[in-house]
């Protein structure tokens, strides 16, 4: 059964989702910065994703 939270329809829901899961990812102490690769399956494509920290200035 898939999860219903997870059902990514558009780009803004799948930017909320990959945020929530990073955000929790980092919360629990996982390391999320550099390469993953995501198999692809049932003829779907091999994906690989990069996660890089953003140093932004602070609003002053």
């Amino acid at each position: 059964m898939e999860d219903p939270h997870l059902n990514v329809t558009d780009e803004p829901r799948f930017e909320t989702i990959l945020s929530e899961l990073i955000h929790t990812a980092h919360q629990n102490g996982i390391d999320v910065e550099g390469g993953w690769d995501v198999d692809g399956e049932d003829g779907h494509p091999d994906w690989d994703v990069v996660v890089t920290v953003v140093d932004r200035a602070a609003d002053d």
